[in-house]
C-alpha cells in the first residue's frame, strides 16, 4: 500500500534523536560490533511495492550507519501462512506489514507505539486509524495505508448492452450483469473468490445486506443478512452472470482482465486508477458506488498495518528510528501516492498529490472495517479465504456460512 510522512528533514533528525537517546546512534550496541540487523516482512500491492521499500531502506541505512533492514516481501495470497509459520518457530520478523495484528497483541508479542515510535509520529496518525489500531486503550498497530472500495464500470461494455445507468441495487447489478451477458463478449460482473482476498469480496455483499463480520468482541460470519448476500453471489454464478471459475479466481488478475475490458463491472480499489492509466489508458470506465441490496451506500474501508514485533535482543530503538523515517512526509507520501491508496497521517493527507482519489475519499464516510482488533479475525479471515469460494463449486450457502463461523468460534 502506500505512506505519507512529515519533512525529511525533520524526519531524520527525529531518527537520530530517538537513537541518541541510548547509544549515540541507531546503531546502538545490541548486535555484534555495535551493528544490528533489522528482519522486515512486506505484503506486495503492486509492481512497485519492493522498488519503494528498497528506496527508503537504501536513505535509511545511509542515515543510520551500523543499521541495516532485511526486507522480505511476500503475496496477500502468501503472507498470512508466512507469517504464521514464523511466529510458531519463533521467527517473527522485526517488522511486519500486514493487516490483522490482534492475535499478536494478544499473546504479548508486540511493541506499542509508545515503546518505539517518536511522539510526533504518533500524534501525526488520522485519529479513526488509531482507533482501530488500538486495544486494551494503547496502540499497536502502525496505520500505513487507507483504502476503500467501489464498482469501476467499462462504460463502453455497458452502453453496448443497453444499460442506461451504472446499478446502484442489487436487483440493478443482476439485470445489469445479465444484459452484458447476453449482448457482448465480456463478462457481467468480475466475482473473485478465491483465497487472495475473498474475505473483502464477500465482506463488500455482507455489509450491502446489512450484515458484516461483526466487532471486537464477536465474530458474526453466520447470520441471516450475510446468508442473503452469499445467496446472492451464489445466484450471480449459478446463473453464468461471471467468469465461470470465480470460486478459484484471485482478485489481482481479475482486474487485469477487467483493464483489458473482459468485465463489464467489477469491485475495485484505489490502486487500479494507476493500473489502467499504464496498461490500458484508453479504457472508458468510471467509479461508482457500490450498488447494495437496497441502494444504501456502503463501502469497505480497509486499513494495513505495519508492527513491531519484541523478538530476542532489543531492537525498539532501531527499530522505532526506522520507522519514525518511514512516517516522514516525505517518504511516505512518495510511497503512497505511487502506489495509490489513501493516506493514514495528517501530514500525508495535506501534502498528497493524487487528485485521483476524489472518488474514494467520497465514499470513506461510508467505510465498514474488519474487526481486525478481535484476536478471532486472523482465524476467521483465513476461512473465509478458503472456503467462501465454495459458493462456486455448488455448496450450500447456509453450510459454508456455518463452517467459518465454526473456524472462528474455535480460534
Amino acid at each position: 500500500m502506500t505512506r505519507k510522512t512529515g519533512a525529511a528533514a525533520i524526519a531524520v533528525a527525529a531518527a537520530l534523536t530517538l537513537a541518541a537517546c541510548s547509544s549515540g546512534s541507531a546503531g546502538g550496541d545490541s548486535g555484534e560490533g555495535g551493528d544490528v540487523e533489522l528482519t522486515m516482512l512486506a505484503a506486495t500491492y503492486s509492481d512497485n511495492t519492493k522498488v519503494l521499500w528498497d528506496e527508503v531502506i537504501a536513505d535509511f541505512e545511509a542515515e543510520n550507519p551500523g543499521v541495516t533492514v532485511e526486507l522480505e516481501m511476500q503475496s496477500w495470497e502468501n503472507i498470512n501462512d508466512v507469517i504464521r509459520t514464523r511466529v510458531q518457530s519463533n521467527q517473527a520478523p522485526d517488522i511486519l506489514s500486514i493487516d490483522a495484528f490482534a492475535g499478536y497483541v494478544e499473546d504479548e508479542l508486540l511493541y506499542s507505539a509508545d515503546e518505539v515510535l517518536s511522539e510526533e509520529t504518533i500524534a501525526d496518525f488520522q485519529e479513526s486509524f488509531v482507533e482501530n489500531a488500538s486495544m486494551n486503550g494503547k496502540q499497536y498497530g502502525f496505520p500505513l495505508i487507507a483504502s476503500a472500495r467501489a464498482l469501476f464500470v467499462n462504460d463502453d461494455v455497458l452502453a453496448e448492452a443497453g444499460v442506461d445507468a451504472p446499478p446502484t441495487t442489487w436487483d440493478e447489478l443482476y439485470d445489469a450483469a445479465k444484459k452484458i451477458t447476453d449482448s457482448t463478449d465480456a463478462y457481467g460482473y468480475g466475482l473473485p473468490l478465491g483465497s487472495e482476498e475473498a474475505q473483502a469480496e464477500a465482506g463488500i455483499f455482507f455489509f450491502g445486506a446489512g450484515g458484516g463480520y461483526g466487532d471486537a468482541e464477536t465474530i458474526t460470519v453466520d447470520t441471516p443478512e450475510n446468508l442473503e448476500a452469499a445467496e446472492f453471489m451464489k445466484k450471480l454464478y449459478d446463473d453464468g452472470l461471471t467468469q465461470p471459475d470465480a470460486g478459484a479466481t484471485q482478485r489481482t488478475p481479475m482486474l487485469d482482465q477487467f483493464i483489458q475490458g473482459k468485465f463489464g463491472m467489477a469491485m475495485g480499489l484505489p490502486p487500479i486508477v494507476g493500473m489502467i492509466e499504464e496498461k490500458n489508458p484508453e479504457l472508458n470506465y468510471s467509479i461508482h458506488p457500490i450498488p447494495t441490496k437496497d441502494g444504501e451506500q456502503v463501502t469497505l474501508g480497509v486499513a494495513d498495518h505495519l508492527m513491531a514485533f519484541k523478538n530476542e535482543g532489543d531492537k525498539a530503538e532501531q527499530v522505532g528510528a526506522f520507522l519514525d523515517f518511514f512516517y516522514d512526509a516525505e517518504n511516505y507520501v512518495k510511497f503512497v501516492d505511487t502506489e495509490g491508496f489513501l493516506p493514514v497521517t495528517k501530514s500525508g493527507a495535506e501534502q498528497t498529490t493524487n487528485e485521483d482519489m476524489a472518488a474514494f475519499n467520497e465514499l470513506l464516510p461510508h467505510a465498514q472495517f474488519y474487526p481486525s482488533t478481535n484476536p478471532a479475525w486472523a482465524a476467521t479471515q483465513a476461512a473465509m479465504q478458503g472456503q467462501i469460494g465454495l459458493l462456486a463449486t455448488g455448496s450450500d450457502p447456509a453450510e459454508v456460512l456455518a463452517g467459518i463461523q465454526a473456524e472462528a468460534d474455535n480460534a
